[in-house]
């Protein structure tokens, strides 16, 4: 364990969003632990649910772009991962899609509430959901059995993700929006895709890392 807590938190994408979640809770201080900012770290946090979804099912999976920069973009973010899903370099979201996204929501937020107690809170909800997602996701790709039921039962539905169907099993920290948006199945039911293992169906393997 003391191994993969230390592959995990010694990424160089996992140390800076845990170094921006640690510079939100010093600016708060105890500002934090006001019913605002509990409510807020909340919202955050049931927000980046819903937007690893919606994400993952329509921005990762979208019909690969013409254009070279966004094709490129989308090779690193995930077509390559479906490529290679068990390669490390590929596994994490890169820092300047996660933060770039997360400093976009937190100027809305602030400039409809003009609140930093409000936008840093929910920020910190963000940062803590992202967390989970790459431990979720990280764990469902390494060789390890994770300690709980739900815990293994989740890996195996990201695992039929990758090797079984594409176009199922989206949610990677909870299956929640799955079950609601129906991208949820049993794996028996669902025939075997030709190309969960390539986004692109192209011929050119070129990987961006």
């Amino acid at each position: 364990m003391k191994r993969v807590m230390k592959e995990f938190f010694f990424q160089h994408d996992i140390m800076i969003v845990f170094g921006v979640f640690i510079l939100f809770i010093i600016i708060l201080k105890m500002q934090l632990f006001t019913g605002v900012a509990i409510l807020s770290c909340l919202a955050g946090i049931v927000f980046y649910t819903i937007n690893e979804y919606i994400t993952h099912r329509f921005l990762f999976h979208m019909k690969p772009p013409k254009n070279p920069f966004l094709l490129k973009m989308l090779k690193r973010l995930h077509y390559d991962h479906h490529v290679y899903p068990d390669d490390l370099k590929l596994l994490f979201l890169p820092v300047w899609y996660s933060m770039t996204g997360f400093a976009i929501y937190l100027f809305i937020l602030y400039g409809l509430t003009s609140n930093i107690t409000i936008t840093f809170s929910f920020g910190i909800g963000m940062i803590i959901m992202l967390l989970v997602y790459e431990w979720k996701h990280y764990i469902a790709h390494r060789p390890i059995r994770p300690l709980t039921g739900f815990g293994r039962w989740l890996k195996k539905q990201h695992i039929l993700h990758h090797y079984k169907n594409e176009n199922y099993w989206f949610g990677v920290s909870n299956p929640v929006y799955d079950f609601l948006f129906g991208t949820y199945k049993n794996g028996k039911d669902v025939e075997l895709s030709r190309t969960a293992r390539n986004l692109e169906k192209e011929k050119d393997k070129k990987v961006v890392r």
